[in-house]
């Protein structure tokens, strides 16, 4: 899995608790990262209807309260797919073989367990549950 869900938390919390609208750049700023692959993941955000901006203005909002936007909703905007696929199966098992026959038939229920339990997991958690963990956090690291 590539980092534009994490980004794209990180992204999504910074416009929910900065109060103002924030452009690539800051966002890039504090993810340590280049603009360029920000605006790659505000466009999926965008996309999806999750953010917003005006045209003329260079900074970006949330569409919706973040207890609204589920962490599934957004994994799933973020890898551009309708569902959650970890483990991929190799090609061209030998066929003459009868585990290389049998083995994706085998594997296949296991791995959708997982994936599907991983779905409704997320689908459980919002990007509040993020925001409140991340000053929870926070506030521990200030009680040293």
């Amino acid at each position: 899995m590539d980092t534009k869900f994490s980004v794209a938390l990180h992204v999504l919390t910074m416009l929910s608790e900065s109060g103002a609208e924030l452009s690539s750049s800051e966002l890039a700023q504090s993810v340590r990262t280049n603009a360029s692959y920000i605006r790659k993941v505000l466009r999926l955000l965008k996309n999806k209807g999750l953010i917003t901006s005006q045209q003329g203005r260079s900074g970006y909002v949330l569409t919706k309260d973040p207890a609204e936007i589920s962490l599934l909703e957004l994994y799933l905007a973020t890898q551009e797919t309708e569902h959650i696929t970890l483990f991929a199966l190799h090609k061209n098992p030998n066929t003459k073989c009868p585990v290389g026959r049998n083995i994706e038939k085998a594997v296949t229920p296991i791995f959708e367990t997982v994936e599907y339990q991983l779905e409704a997991d997320l689908a459980q958690k919002s990007l509040a549950d993020v925001i409140e963990s991340l000053y929870q956090v926070a506030h521990e690291k200030t009680d040293l």
